[in-house]
């Protein structure tokens, strides 16, 4: 399988936090709350308690000189206002279709005013807090100051936890805010969150991570069913093709219909895609650039490829720092092999925590891409109140000012076999939220000649060989798949009403709910994409290849279409939900239908990950598995969206309905 698995990497805080807040009701359409009146006494700001402090152990008051690193979020002025303007700028039926706002036309209609970002920052520093940061819009004010200074300001107490074999802090009582609080304060971002609980004695990352081997021998080293396991058992009655070795990007790019546009320079140029992830790899450019040659591609010309870091990194697990790594170097790697012309710029988080979300929200904030990919997400919506608001406030920037932004909704499928609470079917924020476009994942066959064979939405489930027998039976034990679902939070949507079936949009009955994915890409690993990294090998340390996949991958794949999109159509996508789903029932997407007859194929994979010395596993994959809650079928369908991008008729659609 693939290694890592950022898509739902921030588990290692999340799968705490995923437990903390109580959101399970529907909002209206996600639509932030306007500034709160000055009250006469203080007032609490719900869903600010973390529940799973009922189930942890009390480790003590967490030390009162201790310091909190946490984020002020100020409300939007007139917020349905903005939403209304997103559903008339966004509808490619609408004759204000297009008209994204700037930087500065959201600030002067959307952001909070002037008046109220300056009294927030003068009650802050009354209250003994140093205040950091700012962000362009005012809406949130990076803050610290001690455990003491916080209980008085926030009238809360902060109790550390053991807790999922952690240590973390959390507040046991809801946030208050004075009666001499500015009323614009929304919410208070990072009082529980224990990525900054414990400082590092040192903030230099670790070097390359521990060797892996995915996609070995014997695989079908150029397309699809191109060697086929005759020495194995049959599967299905006959004989099955063993898994591609790794899709390079020439396949990638002839497959979905980008190398007509890239053989006439139509390749991205112009556009910006950021990427944000936690950490930098040491060895990313150099291991991009190393692919490049490698795979006859164009590599990163001076300027194309750019990273913004925080001034020290909080590693408190040089393993788990290590882990991202590869999720890194595929992002950057991917992202190019599907727009060789476009810039990258990779945004590094500080930590696990709200490092990831101070680099996307200033990402947003100063417009600094046209498209965002990220690769990581909760594996639940059940997050504190105050990021859920953060998500949704600062998705709605993106999508006024034009940024489309892509999150991978995950690798569990609907989270109810491997998930965070397995038997608790659940999908993952930010993915979830209205503003994002969540991107699923599918199986691609891509032949000799690059041609799309066929695609089947990711949902895999493995036998292994085993005395000259595959067991279980096929298909198997499920193992993992695109995640989707049906939010328990966001009301469904202006672009989903009508094309999502009432069977997931009301799967928890009452009104229809927001539904993930939007759109997908390849994600099985089984059909990854070959990437190659700088890693430690018993033998030594290199740059190597392997095949990787998830929805980590389906991500930056599709912000690379969309950087290709945006150039051919001459001006940004933008907020693209809607145009998806006026996809649905035309050749612009492949509609991703249950196979007809089983499909499966067989993986070898070192025992050891790394070499034949310990042995190898023999698996038999069987694709597009419809065993969970969530599966293929025709039209809009909660494992694959809308479906996948049709090629040429994707593009050509782009342009004729954006074009004014």
């Amino acid at each position: 399988m693939r290694r890592p698995n950022p898509s739902h990497r921030r588990r290692g805080i999340a799968t705490v936090l995923a437990a903390g807040g109580t959101v399970a009701a529907l909002t209206a359409l996600s639509l932030p709350a306007a500034a709160a009146p000055a009250a006469a006494g203080p007032r609490a700001l719900p869903g600010s308690v973390p529940s799973w402090v009922h189930s942890a152990r009390d480790l003590g008051a967490t030390p009162a000189g201790n310091t909190v690193d946490f984020g002020v979020l100020l409300a939007m002025r007139n917020p349905a206002g903005a939403v209304a303007t997103l559903q008339r700028v966004s509808d490619p039926h609408s004759a204000a279709y297009g008209r994204w706002l700037s930087s500065g036309q959201f600030r002067s209609q959307f952001a909070p005013a002037a008046a109220d970002v300056s009294a927030a920052q003068r009650w802050l520093d009354a209250e003994g807090f140093t205040v950091s940061s700012t962000l362009p819009s005012g809406m949130y004010i990076k803050a610290s100051g001690t455990v003491s200074q916080v209980h008085k300001a926030f009238g809360v107490s902060l109790r550390t936890y053991s807790y999922g074999g952690k240590r973390l802090r959390a507040n046991t009582t809801p946030v208050q805010l004075p009666a001499g609080a500015p009323s614009a304060i929304r919410n208070v971002v990072g009082l529980d969150d224990s990525a900054f609980l414990k400082r590092p004695a040192s903030g230099k990352l670790p070097g390359p991570p521990p060797g892996v081997r995915f996609g070995v021998q014997p695989c079908s080293n150029d397309y699809y069913a191109q060697k086929i396991a005759t020495d194995k058992p049959p599967a299905y009655g006959k004989k099955q093709p063993y898994t591609v070795c790794g899709y390079g990007p020439q396949q990638l790019r002839a497959g979905y219909g980008v190398t007509p546009l890239v053989n006439r320079g139509i390749d991205g140029r112009g556009v910006t895609v950021a990427i944000t992830d936690a950490y930098a790899s040491p060895t990313m450019l150099f291991d991009a650039q190393t692919y490049n040659v490698v795979h006859n591609q164009r590599r990163f010309a001076n300027g194309q490829y750019a990273e913004i870091r925080p001034k020290r990194f909080n590693v408190y697990n040089p393993a788990d720092a290590q882990g991202w790594y590869g999720e890194e170097t595929l992002d950057v790697e991917s992202v190019h092999a599907l727009a060789p012309g476009a810039k990258v710029l990779y945004v590094a988080g500080s930590d696990d925590g709200n490092g990831l979300d101070d680099a996307w929200s200033q990402t947003i904030d100063y417009h600094r891409a046209d498209i965002i990919t990220n690769s990581w997400s909760y594996g639940s919506e059940n997050i504190p109140q105050s990021l859920v608001n953060f998500y949704d406030q600062f998705g709605l920037e993106a999508a006024l000012t034009g940024i489309t932004d892509n999150f991978s909704t995950g690798d569990s499928g609907d989270e109810t076999s491997g998930g965070t609470k397995p038997g608790q079917k659940a999908v993952g924020l930010p993915a979830s939220d209205p503003y994002m476009s969540g991107i699923g994942g599918t199986s691609v066959a891509i032949g000799k000649d690059g041609n799309w064979l066929w695609e089947h939405g990711w949902s895999s489930a493995y036998s292994v060989l085993a005395g000259g027998k595959w067991t279980p039976p096929p298909p198997g034990t499920y193992s993992s798949g695109s995640g989707g679902g049906t939010s328990k939070i966001f009301a469904q949507p202006f672009y989903q009403k009508g094309k999502v079936p009432a069977a997931i949009s009301k799967y928890y009955g009452g009104r229809p709910a927001r539904a993930i994915p939007d759109i997908s890409m390849p994600g099985d690993p089984n059909t990854g994409m070959l990437i190659g990294e700088t890693q430690a090998f018993p033998d030594g340390t290199y740059w190597d290849q392997y095949r990787i996949g998830g929805t980590s991958l389906s991500s930056p794949l599709m912000a690379g279409v969309i950087a290709v999109a945006d150039q051919n159509a001459g001006h940004s996508i933008g907020f693209a939900n809607p145009l998806y789903y006026d996809m649905l029932g035309k050749a612009a997407v492949h509609d991703q239908l249950p196979p007809a007859h089983p499909l499966a194929q067989v993986r070898t994979n070192y025992t050891n990950t790394v070499d034949a010395s310990g042995g190898i596993t023999t698996l038999l994959q069987t694709i597009d598995v419809q065993t969970t809650t969530i599966h293929t079928r025709p039209g809009y369908d909660d494992e694959t969206g809308v479906g996948s991008p049709g090629g040429a008729a994707f593009f050509a659609y782009l342009k004729r309905v954006t074009t004014r």
